[in-house]
């Protein structure tokens, strides 16, 4: 059975991709997908500090049992840090996205000093 763990932005699977890009159940090899539905601009930078998250979660939870409790909480604290990087502004909207529904906050707005 496929474990895996999916929030709105972040998709964790205990599974492998094969050469025909299908996912392969795996005991060994978590496979992080973030924002499939390409909500946000992402920059490099902020993509790495997401799989650096990651690859610290992972390693936090090193041990114990590989569980779909696990991976749902690995995935819900990466949506956190996600959130985290939005209000930094580290990451922005895509308002070319498919649908724009502001799931993690409207966004803030400059004022004009004058």
């Amino acid at each position: 059975m496929l474990l895996k763990s999916t929030t709105r932005h972040i998709r964790i699977f205990a599974a492998e991709i094969d050469r025909d890009g299908e996912l392969v159940p795996s005991n060994q090899v978590l496979t992080l997908d973030v924002d499939p539905d390409n909500e946000f601009n992402w920059n490099e930078d902020a993509l790495q500090k997401i799989y650096r998250k990651f690859d610290e979660l992972v390693e936090s939870s090193s041990g114990a049992d590989l569980t779909d409790y696990n991976l749902r909480r690995i995935g819900s604290d990466l949506e956190h840090y996600l959130r985290s990087l939005l209000q930094k502004g580290e990451i922005s909207y895509n308002l070319s996205a498919r649908v724009t529904n502001y799931s993690m906050g409207v966004p803030q707005v400059a004022l004009d000093e004058k």
